[in-house]
């Protein structure tokens, strides 16, 4: 019998065609998607979710730029931008029209008080 080595696998956990995913596209991505039903509650949590995910889509965009050889992930990031530009849009309409209801609705009751003869 010859002298038979036993065959390992070598498992891989470092490819050179695997580029690491930007810091913060999973995140922006998430926050963009929740952004937009969320600025149906009044508007300002959709306006906050927006506001951030935006932030944090400007830093990886920068990062991105500088070495786009680098990085993967950009579509998630562009998709989260974009969802947080709608939820943006949508919560500041929402928060317009709340705040021309209540500036109504005061305005009626202020002009229904006996001093405002």
């Amino acid at each position: 019998m010859e002298n038979q080595q036993p065959e390992f696998q070598q498992r891989e956990y470092y490819t050179p065609n695997r580029r690491p995913s930007l810091p913060n596209s999973t995140t922006v991505l998430v926050l963009g998607i929740i952004s937009i039903p969320t600025s149906f509650c009044y508007g300002f949590i959709g306006i906050t979710l927006g506001i951030i995910a935006l932030v944090l889509a400007k830093r990886d965009l920068k990062l991105y730029r500088e070495n786009p050889d680098f990085f993967s992930g950009y579509e998630n990031l562009n998709s989260g931008k974009i969802c947080a530009i709608i939820g943006l849009s949508i919560g500041s309409v929402i928060f317009l029209i709340l705040l021309m209801y209540i500036l109504f609705a005061a305005s009626i009751v202020l002009s229904a008080l006996p001093f405002a003869n």
